[in-house]
């Protein structure tokens, strides 16, 4: 399954080169970038949480490119930095947050979906994604290599939250929506279990 996600990557890499190469030259700084990306994924929330689902999946599929994009500039202008990564790690939060509360907010005030188990839903998706976050980022101040540990980081999930979004919506009243947010959450739960499993098996003895 990592291999054939490692293929889709390295395909949709070389589709948005020419992107890529566009932002270098026009010399766009990465924080920009950083920004402009969050900013799509916080208006792609809102259209989640105003019921526009295929809207917001559309927007989140086709800006999902400055996600890699302001790492890849950084690094083709030298321009890496401390801060660039700490504010990239932080915005993603944001942007996660507004993601996951937006359908949630749906689920919560849609008058033909709402649905309080899928509130309950989202509510634990978006605390374990911020746990998944989290556990990396401490792990790695203590010293315990944390890359493609877990079934779920952070592109796999923004797939799952654009593509099925942006191709079904609200496709037999909701339930390809219920089906994939409940997949999200759980999926969240199990990696952020097996990165704290990880880092107690590390750091064993110390």
């Amino acid at each position: 399954m990592r291999s054939i996600w490692e293929s889709i990557k390295s395909g949709y890499l070389q589709l948005i080169e020419p992107f890529i190469g566009f932002l270098v030259r026009r010399r766009v700084g990465p924080n920009t970038i950083t920004t402009i990306g969050t900013l799509c994924s916080c208006t792609a929330g809102v259209l989640f949480a105003s019921g526009r689902i295929r809207a917001g999946g559309w927007l989140l599929g086709i800006t999902a490119v400055f996600d890699l994009a302001d790492g890849m500039v950084a690094r083709r202008t030298n321009q890496s930095t401390t801060f660039g990564a700490f504010y990239d790690s932080a915005l993603d939060r944001v942007a996660d947050g507004f993601l996951f509360g937006g359908l949630t907010f749906f689920f919560a005030a849609d008058p033909w979906h709402r649905s309080l188990p899928m509130v309950a839903v989202g509510l634990a998706g978006m605390m374990a994604t911020f746990l998944t976050s989290y556990a990396r980022a401490r792990a790695e101040l203590l010293g315990v290599e944390m890359k493609g540990i877990g079934m779920m980081e952070r592109p796999e999930r923004i797939v799952l939250l654009a593509a099925p979004q942006a191709f079904f919506g609200l496709a037999l009243d909701g339930l390809v929506l219920r089906f994939v947010f409940s997949l999200l959450a759980a999926t969240a739960i199990v990696t952020a279990v097996q990165r704290i499993a990880h880092v107690r098996w590390a750091t064993r003895g110390r």
